[in-house]
């Protein structure tokens, strides 16, 4: 593997103290040197602007195979924890005329009236999630990323791309291995093997049976249509879609219900009317995003970044867990949850420029539909842990709880917070 740089900042694979280490990092300034599980160097941007930056460089490349030669000699390999990150052929990796390509397969899928159409479907399914919460026993506490935060996207994007019950599933529990980055090189090569053995299961089901859904499109184009998509590229633009368009929602749930919950105060003014649902959700992306660390970009000649050069083929990781508490921006109050912040917009969740994230106005729905609706439901909700914080994933990219009890209906009194349920054997 490839050789540390002296004096880098050896991030942690287990994510335990993000914003810990975040702020390190930005006393480092704007770009850091860092390193990787596995011993793979990097340079960590820490500022928006800086990240932004390099999001818009049209000499900043995401193709792993033309641009970072430690992939290219095999110094980083398929044994890497991270490979999946790189090794995929979507337009998330993609590059110039490729990456164009490859979007605007996919684009016709998110545009703004195609996202409208689907509100009725959001709606609906989280009226389904709040009619199953409101049969949940009465003073015992319930998994709010579990039984609410993670099914509202799961059902919304299975109905886009034609999953049944248990594929989605299937797919979710895999695809959750990808951004738990404390996971050994073995694990993580078994699980790219089972990963790829359901990817290959739902295509060869669609092709069969093709139906009114985006898997049976992007087949069609691929069988039919002459683009040029290979094999390959369709299953991993399937894989991309279904990273993205449900881990980072389900964390963006997750934090806005922690949020709201730890801070009754901002509660009291969204219901008010005093500030937004859509300050909640960009406040929310700020101060914990969902995606904490992006990897990985390489650029495809010298370049400068906060006077800092960054040499043709040194790997790029994005730090928007940095970027997004940054007092430079922010102000002293910048580690505060803060709705009516008026930089609460400056943060890079949903990408820039060529990257930016076709599902921003799909994510944008699902919080702004879900959120109200299960803070009205259940006007009492309050947390359920006597103290501290939830735990957090084993990952610096995925920032997320393990766990989100909540009480929805509590009893009045000291003792309106009942031990949480023992972990199943």
């Amino acid at each position: 593997m490839v050789r540390n740089p002296t004096g880098a900042v050896v991030l942690d694979p287990l994510g335990r103290d993000l914003h810990g280490e975040a702020a390190r990092l930005r006393r480092l300034g704007g770009v850091v040197r860092v390193v990787l599980p596995g011993g793979v160097p990097a340079w960590s941007v820490n500022r928006i602007g800086l990240i932004r930056q390099v999001m818009a460089d049209a000499r900043v490349s995401k193709d792993a195979y033309r641009h970072w030669p430690a992939w290219i000699s095999g110094e980083v390999d398929e044994g890497w924890p991270l490979a999946m990150w790189v090794s995929v052929r979507s337009m998330l990796t993609a590059y110039g005329p490729e990456h164009r390509r490859l979007r605007r397969l996919v684009a016709g899928a998110f545009t703004a009236r195609r996202v409208a159409d689907l509100a009725p479907r959001i709606r609906a399914v989280t009226g389904e999630l709040l009619e199953g919460l409101a049969r949940w026993p009465a003073g015992r506490p319930v998994d709010l990323r579990a039984q609410f935060a993670a099914e509202l996207p799961l059902r919304v994007m299975s109905q886009m791309l034609g999953l049944d019950g248990a594929q989605a599933r299937d797919l979710h529990r895999v695809t959750d291995v990808l951004f738990t980055t404390s996971t050994s090189s073995r694990a993580a090569r078994a699980n790219q093997v089972e990963l790829y053995g359901l990817m290959d299961a739902l295509v060869a089901g669609k092709r069969a049976a093709p139906g009114a859904d985006l898997t049976s499109a992007l087949i069609a184009e691929r069988d039919g249509r002459g683009r040029g998509l290979s094999e390959k590229e369709l299953v991993d633009t399937l894989l991309l879609i279904i990273g993205a368009g449900h881990e980072t929602t389900v964390n963006l749930l997750d934090h806005a219900i922690h949020a709201l919950l730890a801070h009754p105060g901002q509660l009291r003014l969204v219901r008010e009317g005093a500030i937004t649902w859509e300050a909640v959700v960009d406040e929310t992306l700020r101060r914990e995003a969902p995606v904490a660390n992006i990897p990985l970009r390489f650029a495809v000649e010298d370049i400068e970044v906060g006077g800092t050069t960054i040499r043709a083929g040194e790997a790029i990781l994005l730090s928007l867990v940095a970027a997004g508490r940054d007092e430079a921006v922010h102000g002293p109050t910048a580690d505060a949850f803060d709705a009516t912040r008026p930089t609460r917009r400056e943060h890079g969740a949903f990408g820039h420029g060529v990257h930016h994230c076709l599902g921003r106005a799909l994510a944008m729905s699902e919080a702004t539909i879900a959120l109200p609706a299960l803070f009205g439901r259940f006007p009492q909700l309050a947390p359920a842990a006597q103290a501290g914080e939830p735990a957090l994933f084993e990952s610096f990219i995925s920032s997320g709880h393990t766990k989100l009890w909540a009480l929805l209906n509590p009893p009045p009194g000291p003792a309106a917070r009942p031990p949480l349920p023992e972990p199943a054997a």
